[in-house]
């Protein structure tokens, strides 16, 4: 994903969030460090903390949880894989920044490989599922804090699609959730409380249609809705830096 507008500045250990907690001792290099460390920086960048230009210093991050370069060179690639950061040669990793031209492709392509997933999904889920896929909804329903309402957004999405066994695809639909959610938070954010009825009503068609096990309508209204993101996203250039 190439770079668009002008270059934001590097963040420094001081604009990351503390870590209490999370410190990695010198003999905890290998996979558990590196997930540790890839666990700490997906945090930072699903929330926002860390932004889309954004660049991610290893020795910075080393530092900061007490680490040395290893566990966070492959925590970097780990989420490199998941959509989350990019490598450019001689400058190191970065959050990726998207244009509305790649915003707009990527949004067509969750509209054709999510309802795919979902049907995949349908027949597996079971009751239990069910159950807590209707709690999910209900906390949305409750629920008036963008952070909260993200997760549970990203909870009730990607529970629907859990019972998919093609893991490819399951793949494939986490790593386009990753690289669009500040995109998403901007998009709530720009509708506010106001617009959070037609999230809502959208969430229980595919909710009903889930239930029912109606492969049909449960692609159909979440083609719909990720549609309607992605036309609404369009009208706001601004959100990425762009002119109207």
């Amino acid at each position: 994903m190439s770079a668009r507008g002008p270059e934001v500045s590097t963040v420094s250990t001081d604009g990351i969030h503390p870590t209490d907690g999370i410190r990695i001792s010198a003999d905890g290099i290998g996979g558990a460090a590196s997930a540790r460390v890839a666990a700490y920086l997906r945090e930072q960048i699903l929330h926002d903390v860390l932004k889309p230009g954004d660049r991610i210093r290893q020795e910075e991050i080393a530092e900061r949880l007490g680490a040395s370069r290893l566990p966070v060179r492959e925590a970097l690639r780990m989420l490199e894989a998941e959509g989350l950061t990019e490598h450019e040669p001689h400058k190191g990793a970065r959050v990726p920044r998207l244009s509305m031209h790649e915003l707009d492709v990527i949004y067509r392509m969750r509209e054709r490989l999510e309802p795919l997933a979902l049907a995949e999904s349908l027949p597996q889920l079971t009751d239990h599922d069910h159950t807590h896929l209707e709690r999910v909804q209900r906390q949305i329903e409750e629920n008036t804090d963008l952070d909260r309402f993200l997760d549970l957004d990203r909870e009730f999405h990607l529970g629907t699609h859990s019972g998919c066994r093609i893991d490819p695809l399951n793949a494939m639909v986490t790593r386009l959730w990753n690289s669009t959610q500040h995109y998403r938070r901007a998009y709530v954010a720009l509708g506010g409380q106001s617009r959070m009825w037609v999230v809502n009503s959208e969430h229980r068609l595919i909710l009903d249609a889930v239930v029912r096990r109606d492969s049909t309508d449960a692609e159909r209204f979440l083609e719909g809705h990720i549609r309607r993101t992605r036309i609404e996203l369009g009208h706001h250039p601004g959100v990425f830096g762009e002119q109207p």
